[in-house]
């Protein structure tokens, strides 16, 4: 059992947001659902899954509190496709989309990042990264091509 598992609360959704979070991510699963009965937010449903390894709990315990950007979960990816794919499904709100964030339909933000970024900012010269920055500051949805030209220095 991992230490720290992401608890999210939904206003009634939790088992439908756990089938689609586990259609979207591989190697993903629904391990136990369970539903309480007679609490103070009525019937809650609490849905445990698991995306890519990691184990997350989902509640149905009504709309007191809602996803905001304080709270992402970043998706790295290794090519353009992965990008493409996970940007495809994930994205409902295209007027939140910047810099690889995007928010689902359930309003949870997530960042779909090339794992190239993060070795570009790791490895770069300030020279390399401030044109890394400024070329993905203006993105929605990350370019690796893009990217890669930038910290070459190409236009």
């Amino acid at each position: 059992m991992q230490k720290i598992t992401p608890h999210l609360w939904f206003d009634k959704e939790a088992k439908e947001a756990a089938e689609f979070y586990t259609s979207i991510f591989p190697q993903s699963k629904i391990k136990d659902t369970t539903t309480l009965h007679n609490t103070p937010s009525g019937t809650v449903d609490i849905v445990t899954i698991e995306l890519l390894g990691q184990e997350f709990m989902l509640i149905s315990a009504g709309p007191l509190f809602k996803f905001n950007e304080a709270i992402s979960f970043m998706v790295s990816c290794d090519t353009q496709e992965e990008i493409d794919y996970y940007w495809e499904r994930l994205s409902a709100v295209p007027e939140a989309e910047q810099c690889g964030w995007l928010k689902d339909k359930y309003g949870l933000s997530w960042q779909v990042s090339p794992t190239v970024l993060g070795e570009m900012m790791k490895n770069g010269t300030r020279e390399q990264i401030d044109r890394v920055t400024q070329a993905f500051l203006p993105m929605k949805k990350f370019d690796i091509a893009a990217l890669n030209r930038a910290y070459k220095g190409e236009t």
